[in-house]
């Protein structure tokens, strides 16, 4: 991995940082709507998962799973959506999002429910607490 390691300004102006795993770096969308970590690979140049050197395919599967049991937990999901799209943002990210049947978009992709309401204040504050909680606990 890579010292000098940047995450995407898009990624930056739509997430909060929550820290970095082995891996990783985790990030929370700001979508008041919908709990959703997103995993940024500590390795210069990946669009795709592809891309991924096999000696971090392990790890990287570890971390979702991680991430995905954390929502999972935090939001009572029904369900745990995993995606690497990167059709916007060319880095790739890992996006782990607990959908639940009575959430704004159900059973649509999170995509497809309309603008993001944006997280902030108390709720943000509780969510990054809740979740460094679940994701980094030893």
């Amino acid at each position: 991995m890579n010292a000098s390691f940047n995450i995407h300004p898009q990624l930056l102006a739509d997430c909060e940082q929550l820290g970095n795993l082995e891996l990783c770096s985790v990030l929370l969308m700001l979508d008041a709507r919908f709990p959703w970590l997103i995993l940024v690979p500590r390795v210069d140049g990946l669009r795709d998962l592809h891309d991924l050197p096999a000696t971090y395919h392990e790890q990287a599967f570890i971390e979702v799973e991680v991430a995905s049991k954390a929502l999972y937990n935090y939001a009572t999901a029904d369900k745990i959506n995993v995606a690497a799209l990167g059709n916007m943002v060319p880095q790739l990210h890992i996006h782990v999002i607990a959908r639940r049947e009575d959430d704004a978009g159900w059973p649509a992709p999170v995509w497809s429910a309309g603008p993001a309401i944006t997280l902030e204040g108390e709720d943000l504050k509780e969510r990054v607490t809740a979740l460094k909680s679940l994701v980094f606990e030893d």
